[in-house]
């Protein structure tokens, strides 16, 4: 992203979501970026009814890739606006339906993003974790784990126990 010309014409930068702090874009670090609901609906809006493109949507609202617009289309054509709506909620999901999801892309070659779609899942990336995980541990790593601190075992507690008394 070129920066020398902020000031001439700053007024893109309003297009960002409010997340996105003006700071941030001056110093130039690593960041992502979350895209509020809106603002997806009217750049996917505007790319089906309107003449600009990838290349000249993302770069009119000042995004660093047009990867992510691609999706959103992707994912309002199949799902509607429901494909664009950020997910507050962790949804746990069974292991068959993680398993299905693995058979299906490994059977039909289909990528991460066409799989998600598939499934209704609007995060790609959850797949390949899923996929990272059956190909390394098969279906157990599928499996969910326990969350939080493990418990100590009875043994331990009876030692330290002991070990007081004494």
């Amino acid at each position: 992203m070129n920066y020398s010309n902020y000031e001439k014409n700053n007024t893109s930068l309003w297009y960002r979501p409010p997340k996105v702090r003006v700071k941030n874009l001056i110093f130039g670090g690593v960041f992502m970026v979350k895209y509020s609901e809106e603002f997806k609906v009217k750049l996917v809006t505007e790319y089906l009814y309107g003449n600009l493109g990838y290349k000249s949507l993302t770069k009119k609202y000042n995004m660093p890739s047009t990867s992510p617009l691609k999706n959103w289309v992707r994912s309002y054509k199949v799902q509607g606006v429901d494909g664009l709506k950020r997910r507050n909620t962790k949804k746990e999901y069974s292991v068959q339906f993680k398993l299905d999801a693995v058979q299906f892309m490994l059977e039909t070659g289909a990528s991460y993003l066409e799989t998600a779609v598939q499934f209704n899942l609007n995060n790609h990336s959850m797949i390949q974790r899923w996929l990272k995980a059956f190909r390394d541990q098969g279906i157990e790593g599928l499996k969910p784990r326990p969350k939080g601190k493990p418990s100590m075992s009875k043994k331990i507690n009876k030692q330290k126990k002991k070990k007081r008394r004494s």
